[in-house]
């Protein structure tokens, strides 16, 4: 068993916000006493403090590389692998793979310049930033921040929409594989999507009540490892189909005008948006970087949490990017330009239906835990927020104690129950409302990627190294984010592009598959 990693948001208790960065209250004894003949020893307290609390006066933080890649790879790993496969289809043989490293080594890059500000002014003793806008407010301040908390929460509400869509087509794949093996073929299995988006949405009300992010550690480790299975088998069933077909389909250029899809045929102009909407899409497989503080906060030290968090980083990245190669590529091989939004639940594979019905059960494990691991700093920071703004009341800052059946005692917040379940609330009407599962994950990926990945990692790292303006390395790394951006509306433009294309056969709340 990994051990428990601790982090982020302060204590309320009865009105008051314990930000515990002052050691020396814990450390108060009752004096005692003393006889005369006792000899007194002397007291180390900087070893006592060392032993029980961080330099920033929080309980000793016990996050490891190992935590911290599990993670991660919750967090990487998500329903965007299985869209890889039509991604790769869309952009061929050539830009498909060639597109998908890049994106990996973009990630990873700004990534590493991320974990050196995760302490501001020194990587190794400076001021610790607890979130990712923390780090934002500290190092750039001003307007940048407030544009960044916005560009974030937003991007963070739109993946909790994802996950939903994402969520019940895998349970609807259940039922109609199942429904599929029963009726031989015969029976299309048309349902609706609404009454599966519920239940997962009544699922995460009930986990969103666990208060803290450190109290999740046990959820992204399930999480990881269901991810790994359904990744398993969507290229196993890749590889079995390629055998069964005993060639490779698709071509250099990728999906051919005249193509007919479940959509229509695909046209000059719709191949244009659609390749678009791949770039979108690979962008958001990757994205994890918005969370990245957050889990570097769960690390202990020494070695400095920046050493071990590249680490994490670099396995985390390597590992999802080799699966994400191979699951697209092998899906694309297997089916070419047919290749399914989603490779699980499209209906590129019809048997054997027992392992389809592992592989997305697992799906649905994995993004439960997954859309934990992305809504939980969202939580903390309304709490946090309405906390200083109304210290004193009772509905904001009390806490209840409720005993719990094999479970212990559960600190009951009132508002905190309100606003957790208003906001899953918000994310199953809104992914009703819009079930379009890769047009949504397009301009997730494309909102996302340019501002939160890349743009404000750079220019914290700017600002924290003192790099000179218009220098070599100064320039090499705008010319890196303009890419970026062009990428980013590019994206967006494809994904937008498809979600006309389906309103105009869309009826709110009774769209079947």
């Amino acid at each position: 068993m990994l051990s428990r990693s601790r982090t982020l948001p302060s204590r309320i208790h009865q009105g008051i916000i314990e930000e515990r960065h002052d050691v020396r209250q814990y450390l108060q004894v009752e004096v005692q006493p003393k006889k005369p003949t006792d000899v007194e020893k002397p007291i180390n307290m900087l070893s006592n403090y060392s032993k029980c609390f961080d330099d920033d006066g929080r309980f000793k933080r016990t996050g490891t590389f190992w935590t911290a890649s599990a993670h991660i790879i919750t967090a990487v790993i998500g329903s965007g692998v299985l869209s890889l496969a039509w991604s790769v289809a869309q952009l061929g043989w050539i830009a498909g793979p060639l597109v998908m490293l890049l994106f990996a080594l973009v990630n990873l890059y700004t990534s590493n310049l991320l974990t050196l500000c995760y302490r501001t002014t020194d990587s190794v003793t400076g001021h610790r930033n607890y979130t990712y806008m923390e780090a934002v407010k500290n190092i750039l301040g001003g307007r940048k921040f407030k544009i960044c908390g916005l560009i974030q929460y937003l991007n963070l509400f739109g993946i909790a929409i994802g996950y939903t869509i994402a969520a019940s087509v895998s349970m609807m794949a259940i039922k109609r594989s199942n429904c599929y093996h029963k009726s031989h073929g015969e029976d299309p299995c048309h349902m609706s999507s609404n009454g599966y988006m519920i239940t997962f949405g009544i699922a995460e009300v009930i986990f969103s009540q666990i208060p803290d992010f450190d109290q999740i550690w046990w959820l992204s480790i399930v999480a990881a490892i269901m991810s790994f299975t359904y990744s398993s088998v969507g290229l196993g069933l890749g590889i079995g189909k390629v055998a069964e077909n005993r060639s490779f389909k698709g071509s250099l250029t990728g999906i051919t005008i005249g193509t007919v899809t479940q959509v229509g045929t695909v046209t000059g102009t719709q191949k244009i948006w659609r390749s678009m909407q791949a770039l979108g899409a690979m962008a958001f497989a990757y994205s994890f970087s918005i969370i990245l503080i957050e889990i570097q906060d769960t690390i202990r030290s020494p070695p400095a949490e920046h050493k071990t968090m590249r680490k994490a980083t670099m396995l985390s990245v390597a590992v999802t990017t080799v699966f994400y190669l191979l699951c697209g590529c092998m899906g694309y091989a297997a089916f070419g330009d047919n290749a399914p939004g989603n490779l699980l639940t499209g209906f590129g594979f019809y048997n054997p239906y027992w392992l389809l019905d592992i592989a997305n059960f697992a799906i649905v494990v994995h993004l439960v835990g997954a859309y934990q691991v992305f809504c939980q700093p969202l939580f903390a920071f309304v709490e946090k927020w309405c906390a200083r703004k109304w210290p004193k009341n009772g509905f904001v800052s009390s806490e209840y104690k409720i005993g719990v059946p094999l479970f212990g005692v559960y600190q009951l917040n009132l508002f905190r129950l309100v606003w957790r379940t208003m906001f899953v609330l918000s994310t199953t009407i809104i992914a009703m409302l819009l079930p379009f599962f890769n047009d949504v994950v397009g301009i997730l990926g494309a909102f996302g990627f340019w501002p939160l990945t890349v743009y404000f990692p750079i220019d914290m790292y700017i600002s924290q190294k003192n790099i000179p303006r218009w220098s070599n390395r100064w320039l090499g790394l705008q010319l890196l984010s303009f890419t970026c951006l062009v990428v980013s509306v590019v994206a967006a433009v494809g994904s937008m592009a498809g979600v006309v294309l389906d309103l105009k056969t869309y009826k709110p709340f009774k769209t079947s598959y």
